[in-house]
């Protein structure tokens, strides 16, 4: 059985930050995997672990920096990675749902995996879509929002548990091949050994261009443009207290009589 897990490198910006143009600075950035990618790698891990002969492969779109990314995914029980990158993707401003499902749809096409696994959404741009939209394009079955994952060895039925709307479960079977969009909270994702870092060096990292997979240029094309980047501006009047607790707790008595909070 293969399992392939697609991953994204995210950037976690500084309180304190600069826009410049239509980025935030890259001085202010710093870069982790994506947390609901996570889960869905230590799902991939436990269903190796729980059977034989499964083989779990990480697929991302990013550029030589995203290696130290993908590495701990693999540091953590994956057995090999792809990274998706050439100047057609480099040029690219933005990539829409669309673009990327079809980079990974080339992937999937050329891996054939058995069961893909996604994370529900990237904590960047919380798009939410590229795992169903992947599914549609490949032609597999799916589940969105998955919170519990059941897959016996060598079945070719998964039983999940899926979110809807307004706080409701869903229990459904979905045969395979199919693509699963894992929720936080499926299990508790591991730390990467000492001994799993060390042995991810020796993994394989396959670095594919777009030709490689089968695609041209085009596929970098996004229909989403970035035209302006700002900080929102608030109409909040919110007041801070500063001093000791006895300080703040008489200034704040003062503040609610003269709204008159608590007058008869």
């Amino acid at each position: 059985m293969k399992i392939l897990v697609t991953v994204k490198e995210v950037a976690a910006v500084a309180d304190d930050f600069e826009i410049e143009g239509t980025e935030i600075g890259e001085q202010y950035r710093e870069y982790d995997l994506n947390e609901w990618d996570d889960y869905a790698i230590e799902s991939a891990v436990q269903l190796a672990e729980a059977g034989d002969d499964v083989e779990v492969v990480t697929a991302t779109i990013g550029p030589e920096r995203s290696e130290e990314t993908i590495r701990m995914a693999l540091a953590k029980g994956a057995d090999r990675a792809i990274r998706v990158w050439d100047d057609a993707l480099a040029d690219a401003e933005t990539l829409d749902v669309g673009s990327k499902a079809e980079i990974l749809a080339g992937v999937v096409e050329a891996e054939d995996p058995d069961l893909v696994l996604s994370g529900v959404q990237a904590e960047d741009d919380a798009f939410g879509g590229t795992g169903v939209a992947l599914a549609e394009r490949v032609g597999y079955g799916w589940a969105a929002v998955v919170n519990a994952l059941d897959l016996e060895p060598g079945a070719d039925v998964a039983s999940v548990r899926r979110e809807l709307e307004g706080g409701v479960e869903e229990l459904t079977d979905v045969d395979l091949p199919a693509v699963l969009t894992i929720q936080t909270g499926i299990n508790e994702p591991r730390y990467a050994s000492l001994r799993g870092i060390r042995q991810a060096q020796s993994k394989e990292l396959d670095v594919q261009t777009l030709a490689d997979i089968g695609l041209d240029a085009a596929a970098a094309d996004s229909r989403l443009d970035v035209v302006d980047m700002f900080v929102p501006e608030t109409d909040s009047d919110a007041e801070l207290f500063e001093g000791d607790a006895g300080e703040s707790a008489a200034k704040l008595a003062t503040t609610l009589r003269d709204k008159g909070v608590g007058a008869e």
